[in-house]
This record gives structure tokens, sequence and C-alpha cells, in this order.
């Protein structure tokens, strides 16, 4: 007996629940991090090594998984990616000591990039190419309503429960997304011409890179602000404990707005989208030091930041554009970028603090990052030109 195809909807909800588990153990982690200090009896610092192993897992993880499970069908590695995260989501939960947490953490990373990826490419191939970016917006939904619901609900369970149910109820959502996934999700044919040489032909690619380098500049804005951003509400615009968490579901609403309007513009003009959104950050960035003064421009602001967040979703689709036959790899590799820009940024952000210039310069250094990825943007839209000119002739000789 065939199988009966799910609706559009419930295979996109099904990628999205994915996504919201991801971006919950993803940001609650900086959130929990008092409680991990305490729990496993080390200092602040080394609870960020652990923030740094799971990137580092992403980064790594990405595009060695999309090479070697080239030949994989996409529902079957998108089951497998997600039962890989729950067991490194449950064993965070059950880790005896700092070491094993920091070997967990890095194991929970790994599935992170090429599940995003993976699941973008699910997603559009279920729509007409004109709606592909909206489709994308629908899975990424899931890591944009994580930062407003699940980070605030993980943060207050880690405070009256522990922190280790955290990592288990992550775990039982990941178990939740691999039965979903296996419900809904079309049952696609491995590629016959797939290969692991296939997916490295995307780095032969000029564009691939250039996308790849306006994600991990330009984005590197936003972390920037967001890493600093708790230190500078209380230090800079005086607010209390209980208001900081609902300036953060500002900037998570932000985002999910985003993308839910953003790729109606994408689908119709991709690249013009992608650098009016580098232009928008840009300028609600250098707003930021201006805004930190009262808690509403503050929060207004905070807002239109995030609300910039929406060119991971654009850059996901371009990506698709410029990758040829090498979709997965492309599509993992974002993330790893995403990941770059979660390095560069704060740690720009952190040495102009340290430098004394306090903690609004996180806004002057996001706009530089801003503006460079704009600068990249830019050289990618005219390297695209010559061919769009050449294009109409080269039809018309045909012709």
């Amino acid at each position: 007996m065939a199988r009966r195809e799910a609706p559009v909807g419930l295979v996109h909800l099904a990628l999205a629940v994915g996504g919201f588990a991801i971006g919950t153990t993803e940001f609650a982690a900086m959130s929990l991090e008092p409680d991990l200090a305490r729990g496993l009896g080390v200092s602040a610092p080394m609870v960020g090594h652990l923030i740094s192993a799971y990137a580092l897992g992403v980064v790594i993880g990405a595009p060695t998984i999309a090479v070697l499970a080239a030949r994989l069908s996409r529902r079957t590695l998108l089951i497998a990616l997600m039962l890989v995260f729950a067991v490194g989501n449950g064993l965070s939960g059950l880790a005896p000591d700092y070491r094993w947490m920091f070997a967990f953490r890095f194991l929970a990373g790994l599935p992170h990039g090429a599940y995003f990826g993976i699941a973008a490419l699910v997603a559009a191939s279920l729509v007409p190419t004109e709606k592909r970016t909206m489709a994308v917006g629908r899975v990424l939904l899931g890591l944009t309503v994580a930062t407003i619901v699940g980070v605030p609900v993980a943060t207050w369970l880690g405070q009256v429960a522990s922190w280790r149910w955290v990592f288990g109820i992550v775990a039982l959502l990941a178990l939740l997304t691999a039965a979903l996934v296996a419900a809904f999700a079309p049952a696609d044919e491995p590629d016959v011409a797939a290969s692991p040489l296939r997916e490295l032909t995307a780095l032969a690619r000029p564009q691939v890179w250039l996308t790849l380098a306006t994600g991990a500049i330009g984005f590197g804005g936003l972390f920037a602000v967001y890493t600093y951003l708790a230190s500078t509400l209380a230090e800079v615009t005086g607010v209390t404990g209980a208001t900081i968490p609902l300036v953060l579901a500002a900037f998570g609403a932000g985002m999910t707005l985003g993308n839910l309007l953003v790729p109606r513009f994408a689908d119709r003009a991709l690249m013009p989208t992608a650098g009016a959104l580098l232009v928008w950050m840009a300028v609600a960035l250098a707003l930021y030091p201006l805004a930190a003064g009262n808690v509403w421009t503050m929060t207004l602001d905070v807002f239109a930041i995030g609300f910039g967040g929406a060119l991971g979703t654009v850059l996901q689709t371009r990506l698709m554009d410029v990758a040829g036959d090498a979709q997965g790899l492309a599509a993992s590799l974002n993330h790893s970028a995403f990941n770059t820009a979660n390095a560069l940024g704060p740690w720009l952000g952190g040495m102009a603090i340290s430098a004394g210039y306090g903690w609004t310069s996180t806004g002057y250094v996001g706009v530089a990052l801003a503006l460079s990825g704009l600068a990249i943007w830019a050289v990618s839209v005219a390297v695209d030109r010559p061919a769009l000119v050449l294009r109409p002739a080269a039809a018309t000789r045909g012709g």
C-alpha cells in the first residue's frame, strides 16, 4: 500500500519542532550559565567553554555530515540527526562532571547545522519555486519561537528544578521531531548520482563562499550586541533583573516577525532583500548606543535588530541558487557561517568593552560588521551581473 503524503503544513511544522528544540538548547545554555557553574562546580568562563564546544560541534558537524551522508535519503538523514541530537542532550542532562559535559555538548552540536540545512531543502522542495524562502522561514520559525518561549521556560525550570531537566526535555523534543518527520515527511529516494565528491564541488564555487562570508561577517553584528545585551540593560539602561527577559523576548519577537514577513519580499527579489536587511541592521545597530539610556527605546531597537535576523533565511535560499548539485553541503554550511558570526561578533564586542569604550560600543562594532557584510554582498552582486548580461545574448544566439 502506497504511503499517503501529508499536507505541506504538517511537514513544515514537524521540521519546525526540531528547530525549536535546537534553539532552546543553544540559547538556554547561555541563560543557564550561573546554574551550570554551580551544578558542575566550575567558573562562569568555563561554562562559556561549554557553549563554545557546542558551536565547535556545529561548525565541524555541518560540512562533515553533509558530505558523508550524501547518499542517504533526506528523510532518513533528518531522523538520524534528531536521534543523535536527542542522545547528545540526554547525556548532557546526565553528565557527572565538567569534562563529560564538554564532550556531550560537542556531540549535541554535531547535528545542528546539517539538520537545518537538510530541513530547509526538504521544506523548499514541497512548494513552488517562488515560495521557497517562505518555506525556509517556516522551518526557522521554530528557532525564533524558541527565543521567545523555549528559553524563558528553560531558564525558569533551571531555577526552580535543575538545569538537567532542561536538557532532558530538549532530548524528548528531539525524539518527538524524529517521530513527526517519520510520520509526515515525504519518503524520498536517495540520489543515485550523489557522492561525497559531488558535494565538495560546492567549495569550488565563488558565489557559495561569498554568500557564506556575507553571513559569517554581516551577521556578526547581531551577535556582538545580543551577547552583551543583558549586561548593557543592567549597567547602562538600569533595568531590574525581571525586565531583562522581557527585552530579550522583544529580540525574539523581532526575529519571528522578520521570518514571517521578509520571505515574501525575498521570493520576489532575493539579493535586493539581502542587501536591504544588511542596511537595516547597520542602521538599527548604529541607533543602539543612543537607545540604551531608556528601556522603551532600547526595547524598540532590540526588536529592530532581531528583525534583521531574517537575513539567515534569505541567505539559505541564496545558497540553493548558487550551489549547483552540491545542495546538502552548501545548505549545511550556512549554519557553520552563522556560528562563525556567533564567535566573531562577541569576540570583537568584548575587545571594545575591554578597551574601555563601554557596553554600548558593541553597537558600533555591529555597524562595522554589518557594513562589511554589505560590501561582500555588493561583490557577490557584481560577480552575478556579467552572467545576467550574457544570458539573454546566449539565448538569442541559440534561437
